[in-house]
């Protein structure tokens, strides 16, 4: 049996493309020997200081409150509850499309087993610094041009590879998720690549 290659993928739980793209990632898992792993980042920080429209600044405001309750229940469970949070914070804030806050994070912290008044977090200043670690630790090897889905693992010769995306919709399903994680591995793993893109033309689509 092969051992399951550790791929580790930062996340904020408000990027809508971010949750997408984790929902591929457990595909993935499904179909090739990795095995996900899921931390924290912050569009909240990330964004600090930067001249964003009044509505993004607001929604940034709000982004302090989950990522915080995603740190809290990191330190008070360990690395493996953060996955059975986001999952239940995504479920809520994009499919179920629930406003963000503390009735919000009560129940997600519920859904996922966790104490949920653990959602008093989100108010808590305290749990910066942690958060901030984390947020660097994801970002330093891709720069801060990019926000999140943030993604590292083995490359092709077995070194780290780190990169920005994919961002894709829907999440690719079966062997097609695992298509993508070969072709995402392949171009990542290749010196001297930086980016492939072109203009979205659909939003989000969670199914």
């Amino acid at each position: 049996m092969n051992e399951r290659a550790a791929v580790d993928m930062w996340f904020d739980p408000i990027c809508p493309w971010a949750w997408i793209t984790s929902r591929w990632l457990l595909e993935v898992e499904r179909v090739r020997e990795v095995e996900i792993r899921f931390h924290v980042m912050s569009l909240s920080v990330l964004n600090e200081g930067r001249d964003v429209p009044k509505q993004y600044q607001d929604l940034m405001q709000e982004g302090w409150g989950p990522v915080r309750v995603c740190i809290a229940a990191q330190q008070r469970y360990g690395s493996d509850a953060v996955g059975k949070l986001y999952s239940a914070l995504g479920t809520r804030i994009h499919l179920g499309k629930e406003q963000l806050g503390p009735e919000l994070f009560a129940a997600a912290l519920t859904d996922a087993g966790l104490d949920p008044e653990l959602a008093a977090a989100a108010e808590d200043t305290g749990l910066d610094p942690a958060l901030r670690e984390s947020h660097e630790a994801g970002m330093r090897p891709v720069g801060t041009e990019v926000g999140t889905p943030v993604i590292h693992a083995p490359g092709p010769d077995g070194r780290q590879v780190a990169f920005f995306g994919p961002v894709v919709t829907p999440a690719p399903k079966g062997e097609a998720a695992g298509r993508l994680w070969d072709g995402v591995l392949l171009v990542a793993g290749t010196p001297g690549f930086f980016e492939l893109k072109r203009s979205r033309d659909v939003d989000p689509i969670f199914s």
